[in-house]
């Protein structure tokens, strides 16, 4: 069914059409400084295609919680956690129903980590429910930045992870992305790049205007165009919108956000009392509580641990008593790790481990590491991820001192943390010629029950050029590492998890 709905007006008075169908399937960019009609833009195509397809949008200023009152979107706060939001993205995308995230009110780190789960949670839906679904991302630069900022990475990486996600794999699951920024230059070029239609708002910088016009196939000359748009003027083009570069107006909207532009309105008169109107305090003031500056938030839980693993500083124990017989021995290295490593086996010892988050599971370490007295500062998140990969490959003593095992610890830092676990795995069963691990073993390395995530994963590593998949004449999977010069032997990827019973004979 082909939905044309109406943006507003072309140069000529006509009417300016954009097929909904086509768009679902090519993907929008929007772009424009602050002030040139972005929101405004957004709206209208919110409001006008509200009646024909599913919409969700991510709002991290809340000016979109207004739909609500009008085309009922339920409004979820994003101010939840992160598997609370991936369960209600799911559920949206089973009940069909329309909704705006609203971000308001957290700092950049949360809305992104939000945002992320949120995303995900849609991108991961079951296949019977992708029904076709307008994603609109307003101020997509926060979300996908093109280089790192004042965040952490983990947050820069599962925000743009997700953002990726959309505008390049989610067409096939019926996730159309819309996305709005002020700056083509903060945004990441390869979720820009999958944006098949383009409606282009004034803009000043010289790099932006020249990405403009690069998108727009247009002379770099002819860029110059955009710093005289005026705001609610755009320039369209891509196959849901127009085959050439059109100027568009964009027509009114019926509901309104929550903030406008700031208007000037004249000063009132100034009393004649003015000196003592500001210079005399209020007898309120004296009764209500003085709020010098905002409460520091609350140090996380894995800071506090980490410093109450630390053993006591010498400095600050008595002289003057003898050492107590609880005084912590010192170990040697040897010891250290052999300590660290027995707790590390210990928490991957319970089935539910796998399924748990690397922060859960960090806490975790560090309670049992203070439990066990084992002195010296704790090993960072960073360095428990990469302990827990190698821990949860079963790697064994002599097969990690070999150079084989070193080349794949140093192969293995070309994929993300949260995917080291199972690359180890895999090349674990190459070095050892062990069969291939199956579709149930390896989803349940990265955490999850999903088989058809397990399957990704080997093909994302096989885009990377990291592995080579295939089968052998019975069908069996092989996992191949061309660096190593190793592969696994035969295995049945549709195994029930830990059954190699169906290897190769």
């Amino acid at each position: 069914m082909q939905v044309g709905i109406d943006m507003g007006t072309l140069s000529g008075g006509q009417s300016a059409k954009l097929d909904i169908e086509e768009l679902l399937a090519t993907r929008l960019l929007v772009q424009g400084n602050s002030g040139s009609g972005k929101s405004h833009l957004l709206r209208r195509l919110l409001e006008q295609s509200a009646p024909w397809v599913q919409q969700v949008i991510i709002d991290p200023e809340g000016d979109f919680v207004t739909l609500a009152d009008k085309f009922g979107h339920v409004v979820v706060d994003g101010e939840r956690t992160e598997a609370e939001l991936a369960g209600i993205a799911n559920r949206i995308r089973q009940h069909r129903v329309s909704c705006v995230l609203t971000l308001e009110g957290l700092d950049i780190e949360q809305q992104m980590r939000a945002a992320a789960a949120f995303l995900n949670g849609m991108f991961d839906a079951d296949r019977e429910y992708w029904y076709p679904v307008l994603v609109v991302v307003d101020e997509a630069q926060m979300f996908a930045p093109s280089v790192g900022g004042e965040v952490t990475e983990d947050a820069r990486k599962a925000s743009l992870g997700a953002m990726t996600n959309l505008m390049c794999r989610g067409r096939k699951r019926g996730l159309a992305g819309v996305i709005a920024t002020q700056r083509l230059a903060k945004l990441a070029k390869n979720v820009a790049a999958e944006a098949s239609n383009f409606l282009m708002g004034r803009t000043f910088l010289d790099i932006d205007m020249a990405r403009a016009a690069d998108l727009l196939g247009m002379d770099r000359r002819q860029a110059e165009m955009f710093r005289d748009l005026q705001r609610g003027n755009f320039v369209a083009l891509g196959p849901a919108l127009s085959r050439r570069p059109l100027p568009i107006v964009i027509g009114p909207v019926e509901t309104s956000a929550r903030s406008s532009s700031p208007k000037l309105m004249p000063l009132p008169d100034a009393p004649q009392d003015v000196e003592d109107l500001i210079f005399t305090p209020d007898p309120e003031e004296f009764t209500r509580p003085a709020v010098r500056r905002t409460p520091p938030a609350p140090r996380p839980t894995t800071d506090i641990l980490a410093e109450l693993s630390r053993s006591t500083p010498a400095a600050i124990a008595p002289t003057s008593e003898p050492p107590s017989r609880s005084s912590q021995p010192e170990l040697t290295p040897e010891e250290r790790e052999e300590k660290i490593t027995a707790v590390l086996t210990e928490i991957l010892d319970d089935p539910q481990s796998a399924y748990r988050t690397d922060a859960v599971l960090y806490q975790d370490f560090l309670v049992r590491a203070r439990m066990r007295r084992i002195p010296g500062t704790p090993m960072a998140l960073s360095e428990f991820r990469r302990q827990i990969a190698i821990t949860r490959s079963g790697v064994d003593v002599e097969m990690a001192a070999s150079e084989n095992w070193q080349k794949a610890l140093e192969l293995s830092r070309s994929v993300s943390d949260d995917l080291q676990g199972v690359f180890l795995l895999l090349v674990k069963a190459a070095l050892a010629e062990e069969p291939c691990p199956s579709d149930a073993r390896i989803a349940r390395a990265y955490g999850t029950h999903s088989a058809r995530r397990a399957r990704r994963l080997l093909g994302y590593f096989e885009e990377k050029e990291l592995v080579v998949v295939h089968a052998d004449f019975s069908g069996k999977r092989i996992v191949a590492f061309p660096e190593l010069d190793a592969k696994t032997a035969p295995g049945d990827a549709d195994a029930p998890d830990g059954d190699v019973s169906l290897a190769a004979e």
